[in-house]
């Protein structure tokens, strides 16, 4: 039987719901989601394995591209131009709830330069008029890309038609994962990224940007219990007051809902050790960051 796959980089402004876009491609959570710009500090691969013919979808979740202010941010933009530079085709998305602008066709000029295929996503459907749909798909349709497809990904709906657009550009060959995987991400980083996933449904301002997660050790007892060990790193002393909350509250519920997600992941019953510590201005400094992995 003839196989086909392909790598395709989903690449955008940052908050235009790429990971909420893979994510429902994948057709289950491989990629934390929230309101809040700049939520994707890696590149997620999501897997989509389809059979009849068999062919392998392979979604590379990118940070969103900005402007930088820090060393952190240079790193996430040199991340989303690596990943074009590896990609078959790419999905460009744009928020059907804001007019395109100097960012989205900063990203368009470096598509046309990149030379692979694009698809133009018009995402969040769902919560826009329909002029302003329309106005999107023409706006963006004079940058004269492979396709262009409307959708909500958050309700996963017109998500068909861009599998249908991508099935031509794979490439014939092997299979790049196992058919029953869905992502590649080892479970430290998943683990990490869910419990910052959920700190960034809570927290407000401009403490998010601040915090990072790092899981040092993920160890399986004799009693079956998966022990999982976590820091979660502040800029300042007064955010971590902050992240650990009144009486502890904030770090505890925290904890509860990421244990819980955790061991549906595994299975078995999770003990989180969650940790805060201070580690000063960790987005500019590059010893920071290699220690963080970035």
């Amino acid at each position: 039987m003839t196989t086909a796959s392909g790598f395709f980089a989903v690449v955008g402004r940052p908050n235009v719901g790429k990971s909420t876009l893979v994510n429902a491609l994948v057709g289950v959570k491989v990629a934390i989601t929230s309101s809040r710009p700049q939520t994707t500090r890696n590149t997620i691969r999501g897997v989509l394995t389809l059979s009849d013919p068999q062919r392998q979808y392979v979604f590379v979740d990118t940070p969103g591209l900005h402007k930088p202010k820090n060393s952190l941010g240079e790193r996430l933009n040199k991340l989303v131009y690596g990943s074009l530079g590896e990609a078959d085709a790419a999905l460009f998305v744009v928020d059907a709830t804001k007019k395109i602008g100097p960012g989205d066709r900063l990203i368009a000029d470096r598509l046309k330069e990149s030379g692979v295929p694009v698809v133009v996503v018009v995402n969040k459907t769902d919560i826009a008029k329909p002029d302003q749909v329309i106005d999107q798909l023409r706006v963006a349709g004079e940058w004269d890309f492979h396709a262009y497809v409307p959708v909500s990904a958050l309700k996963e709906k017109g998500t068909e038609p861009i599998i249908d657009e991508l099935t031509p550009l794979l490439t014939d060959g092997p299979m790049f994962f196992p058919a029953d995987m869905v992502t590649d991400q080892p479970d430290q980083l998943w683990a990490a990224e869910l419990v910052r996933e959920k700190f960034l449904r809570r927290l407000r301002e401009e403490l998010p940007h601040s915090l990072a997660v790092v899981v040092e050790e993920i160890e399986t007892r004799p009693n079956g219990v998966v022990a999982v060990s976590a820091t979660v790193y502040v800029e300042r002393k007064s955010q971590k007051g902050i992240v650990i909350g009144k009486g502890g509250v904030l770090l505890r519920d925290v904890g509860t809902e990421t244990r819980g997600e955790l061991e549906r992941l595994f299975g078995t019953r999770v003990f989180l050790d969650l940790r805060v510590k201070v580690e000063a201005d960790w987005q500019r400094r590059d010893s920071a960051l290699d220690r963080m992995g970035f």
